[in-house]
């Protein structure tokens, strides 16, 4: 896996580490260490619906594939703790037919995660914004009608874009900064006059 891109994520692409990902459980591990650093089982399981011990399970399946690690961090030995190897991981379709199958089921399962944030920020995080924020909260549904090469670009465009405030330290962040989820969707459309 490498961190060739924008944003230093990891790229995924063994079907079999984007099979382990797919597991709701792991996926939910890997999303909490990556948005709140290192924690133990005991700490991750209130927040991922597992007891301790399958959370433990979970986080050795995905140490396996390089996706968390061991934190060195930590003053005691009781207990392990782990912490995710990268900010994010993105995957793109492979070729065969393995790897496709792996990758529909993670798209799925991150769909399904994905869908639950609007409601969940609209319930819990909308209300107590103040009215700048609020009026930055945005919802767009736009079609474009592009090649594939003016997508790629235009992908690209925007991770050059958001990549600086992506990796920025927290050192650097100005005082008045809060974390912001971008939900950003690119779905091409089947055209239906091909064959």
């Amino acid at each position: 896996m490498s961190l060739t891109n924008p944003y230093g994520d990891l790229e995924i692409s063994d079907p079999q580490a984007l099979r382990a990902l797919a597991h709701p459980v792991r996926l939910a591990i890997l999303n909490r260490l990556q948005r709140h650093g290192p924690a133990t089982a005991t700490q991750l399981s209130a927040h991922v619906g597992a007891t301790p011990s399958v959370v433990s399970w979970h986080a050795r399946h995905l140490a396996t594939f390089g996706l968390v690690t061991d934190w060195d961090g930590a003053t005691g030995k009781r207990e392990r703790w782990w912490q995710a190897a990268a900010k994010g991981f993105r995957f793109t379709m492979p070729e065969d037919a393995e790897g496709q199958d792996a990758a529909r089921l993670l798209q799925g399962e991150m769909f399904a995660r994905a869908a639950e944030f609007p409601q969940h920020w609209l319930m819990h995080e909308e209300p107590h914004l103040d009215d700048e924020w609020r009026r930055l909260a945005d919802f767009a549904d736009t079609r474009l009608v592009v090649t594939a090469d003016e997508l790629r670009r235009l992908q690209e465009a925007v991770e050059a874009l958001m990549a600086p405030y992506v990796r920025r330290d927290a050192a650097d962040r100005p005082a008045d900064a809060r974390g912001v989820r971008v939900l950003r969707y690119v779905l091409p459309e089947h055209d239906e006059q091909q064959p």
